[in-house]
């Protein structure tokens, strides 16, 4: 077994806890294989929603080649989160004048690596949906799973143990290559590859044992992440643990698109003379990659049609690539059927959240694409030109625009809501039912708040709080 499962950071696992991990490995390599003897080669393929980033994608073929200027970022479909963070990344690497080349991990389905990943996805995702339609299991088992279980040291052991198995993919392309993975297999798998030079971008802000990937740089959003993570807080409530190094972790302030950060006083502005001149406040409510919380969304767009009928408000919703939930909204909530809807048009869609910059909003305006990247980049083309994002505390509790939180989906986002209230740019979480359509009815009836939250968004700016993506990419490109 690989010293990153025996030993963490210093701290000697316990042999029960070592044989788990074993018979993960062995479990898995029976299940899917074991390539070690493959060799992968790569091309490299554009992508139309992500050129405007300078980026290209990473795929199976012939040819690929890469410069002095190549980062690569090392991702995982998992719901829409670690996508959009590694847009974020990608288009600040751009930015500042880097190649960003797209890793996906989860896309060579010849290799183990891809197999193991998807397994474990599609669990995750039916966990996530199963949470939301069985409270005794969200309450016995998923708030369990997600703010503990995945907390604990040996489950890091174990994750250790399997990413071995995914290093392969990743054995052919340079090691002295800049590498930010946003999701902590990418990160494991590399530094079992032999990268040098890996950043771990953390996603959340509930510490937890399954973010760690020992041998790169750990980036946090907060900086009670990063207190939480250096000390290893109850990842192993039976005794105390050695904390991690300060040169394995680093704060580095929210991974926020180059785009939204550099237009980031002109669209706050916006949002405020819009406010100001009693204009339609602009809901943008986004469905997760899971495609869970359908009822909630219902009744949140059900609470706020009267004032879209009058108006005062309008709502744009992104259901994502999940064509099914927006049906499941139209039948639950008839009026959708007159909504005007962008169906895999994305070209047109982007158009659409162009003009709304500068010009009007109204009635209900819904978008659906199939293609992965068109149905998470359009929620950031959108958000410019929205007044208040509608979301679950996931990664988009980190964006800088006014936020009212809904109800989690797993235990570990709860604290993503708490930092945004703190910071002031986003309400506490709700509770579905009565208090989601009293804070509904409290943001449209009391223009303060959201004033106040864009006062707030403009204050952290100038503190650098959302600039937290291009320090990730000066942290990789430092990193020997």
């Amino acid at each position: 077994m690989n010293n990153k499962s025996t030993v963490i950071f210093g701290n000697t696992m316990p042999a029960k806890d070592v044989k788990k991990a074993q018979k993960t490995q062995r479990k898995f390599a029976k299940k899917f294989g074991d390539d070690a003897g493959v060799v992968y080669s790569f091309a490299l393929a554009d992508n139309d929603v992500l050129a405007p980033l300078g980026t290209r994608r990473l795929v199976a073929g012939e040819g690929a080649a890469f410069t002095d200027k190549s980062i690569f970022i090392g991702n995982i479909r998992m719901g829409f989160g670690h996508y959009r963070i590694s847009m974020a990344m990608a288009s600040c690497a751009h930015a500042l004048g880097y190649e960003p080349i797209w890793l996906d991990l989860n896309s060579f389905p010849e290799s183990t690596c891809t197999k193991i990943i998807s397994h474990q996805n599609n669990l995750y995702s039916m966990g996530s949906r199963l949470s939301q339609k069985s409270k005794l299991f969200n309450a016995l088992y998923w708030e369990k799973l997600n703010s503990e279980g995945f907390r604990k040291l040996s489950y890091n052991a174990a994750d250790q143990a399997s990413a071995q198995l995914m290093a392969n993919l990743l054995g052919q392309l340079p090691k002295e290559t800049p590498y930010i993975a946003t999701h902590v297999w990418p990160a494991q798998a590399a530094v079992h590859a032999g990268f040098k030079r890996v950043v771990n971008a953390i996603p959340d802000n509930w510490p937890m044992a399954l973010h760690l990937a020992e041998g790169s740089l750990h980036t946090v959003q907060t900086h009670s992440a990063y207190l939480g993570y250096m000390a290893l807080r109850g990842m192993d409530k039976t005794r105390s643990l050695q904390p991690m190094p300060a040169d394995a972790i680093r704060y580095t302030g929210h991974y926020i698109d180059h785009e939204l950060v550099k237009d980031l006083d002109a669209d706050t502005a916006a949002r405020q003379e819009r406010l100001r001149t009693g204009q339609p406040i602009r809901y943008l409510l986004t469905v997760g990659g899971a495609g869970a919380q359908q009822a909630l969304f219902a009744q949140i767009i059900e609470d706020l049609l009267p004032e879209v009928t009058a108006g005062k408000a309008a709502l744009l919703i992104n259901v994502g690539d999940h064509k099914g939930v927006w049906r499941a909204l139209q039948n639950a909530v008839p009026a959708l059927k007159e909504a005007m809807v962008y169906a895999d048009d994305y070209p047109a869609a982007a158009e659409f959240a162009r003009q709304a910059l500068t010009g009007p909003v109204n009635g209900i305006t819904a978008f659906y694409h199939e293609d992965i990247f068109a149905a998470v980049y359009i929620t950031n083309l959108l958000m410019r030109a929205s007044d208040v994002l509608i979301t679950k505390p996931s990664e988009l509790a980190f964006y800088p625009i006014p936020k009212l939180f809904i109800q989690h989906v797993g235990g570990h986002e709860v604290w993503g809501a708490i930092h945004s209230a703190e910071v002031g740019d986003g309400t506490y979480e709700v509770a579905p039912g009565r208090e989601t359509a009293d804070m509904l009815a409290l943001l449209q009836h009391t223009p303060e708040i959201l004033d106040q939250m864009n006062d707030r968004i403009l204050l952290n700016a100038r503190q650098g709080l959302y600039n937290g993506a291009y320090e990730v990419v000066k942290a990789a490109v430092e990193q020997r």
